[in-house]
């Protein structure tokens, strides 16, 4: 039997309550499916841990975090750390230390889902976005002149390789190719001239290789009114680290809200551990009230279980949510719900456990 040892950051805010959903519903499904089992190890990094430390994470963190199989975390951020710094000592850290340069996010409006667009049906939102994840507008390159002083500057570059760019899109493509869709790059050359010109390049080389994938070119501008106003004409869609970022929460708000966005971090050679975190924040409002959605954490986890190569269980999971939204039973409050997120992730174990008998 194959063991995955998977290093759990349950981080701030609700993160340790949805996070613990995840991992029930990976337990139910290791047990149930019989090939593999899953060993869950925790560390209690985040911002209550730089509170008290000065740290994110401690100085051995990568190396610690390097010998395991994958990497399940609930979110980062709280008040009384800024959040750049919550971000980047640690999300983003991880991102670059571990290469995960595909960030994988399916937008897709799951039947009985909530969507504001007025006559959308359901199979009209379907797109999978591949977000560049090293490097881009998320670098960290700049300066910061004349701290506090009349003349003050702030440089932030944005960093584009060719290596980086090309391996996305080829990412991208390579995907777009097995699954018979389309595949829309998103940019904005007429404004950025240098490194947008140089995504769309590249993208343009790239496509040549794959003759048999239909290709479009969109400004970010226009690439978000079309989400709005057209959203069938997306499947897969390649872009950069922000624009991926800001398009991929305008996505989940037209596919039934940040609680059911999932998203993965991927190092496609598994040189590194990849990592698997719902997009949405720590939301410190409603934490500790046992109301927040588990359901995104839940079906991240079904990403996991994609990449370790049990795709049935990935397509069951998603299958699982949409009977719980259709039958509208155990759904939290966001959801119009009234159950608690331990009930949630409570009913998605029982659908799991008797699809299976």
């Amino acid at each position: 039997m194959k063991t995955y040892e998977i290093a759990v950051i349950p981080g701030d805010g609700i993160g340790p309550e949805v996070i613990v959903e995840a991992v029930k519903v990976l337990k139910a499904v290791s047990a149930a499916d019989g090939r593999f089992d899953m060993h869950f190890t925790e560390f209690p990094w985040g911002c209550e841990y730089y509170l008290k430390t000065g740290q994110m994470m401690p100085d051995n963190g990568i190396e610690v975090l390097s010998k395991y199989d994958a990497i399940l975390l609930g979110a980062v951020g709280y008040p009384g750390v800024p959040d750049h710094i919550s971000l980047r000592e640690l999300l983003l850290r991880i991102r670059h230390e571990f290469d995960q340069y595909i960030n994988l996010r399916p937008v897709k409006l799951l039947d009985g889902a909530p969507c504001p667009l007025a006559g959308i049906n359901r199979e009209d939102i379907d797109m999978i976005f591949i977000r560049e994840n090293s490097e881009g507008e998320y670098a960290g390159s700049g300066a910061w002149l004349y701290k506090d002083q009349p003349e003050e500057v702030v440089i932030q570059n944005s960093v584009f390789s060719r290596k980086g760019c090309e391996r996305v899109i080829r990412y991208a493509f390579e995907l777009a190719k097995r699954e018979g869709r389309s595949l829309t790059s998103v940019s904005k050359a007429n404004a950025l001239n240098y490194s947008m010109v140089f995504w769309d390049q590249i993208f343009e080389e790239v496509s040549r290789e794959y003759p048999e994938v239909e290709t479009r070119h969109l400004l970010v501008d226009a690439a978000a009114m079309f989400m709005v106003r057209d959203p069938k004409r997306f499947d897969v869609v390649v872009t950069s680290n922000l624009f991926g970022d800001i398009l991929t929460d305008l996505g989940a708000a037209i596919s039934g809200g940040m609680g059911l966005a999932a998203g993965a971090n991927i190092n496609p050679e598994r040189r590194y551990p990849s990592m698997f975190e719902a997009i949405h924040g720590s939301a410190p409002d409603i934490a500790g009230r046992n109301i927040a959605n588990p359901l995104a954490s839940i079906w991240t986890a079904g990403q996991m279980l994609d990449f370790f190569g049990y795709k049935e269980w990935g397509t069951r999971i998603v299958d699982s949510i949409e009977q719980m939204l259709v039958g509208k039973k155990a759904l939290t409050p966001d959801l119009g719900g009234t159950a608690s997120t331990g009930e949630c992730g409570d009913e998605m174990v029982r659908i799991l456990q008797s699809a299976g008998k």
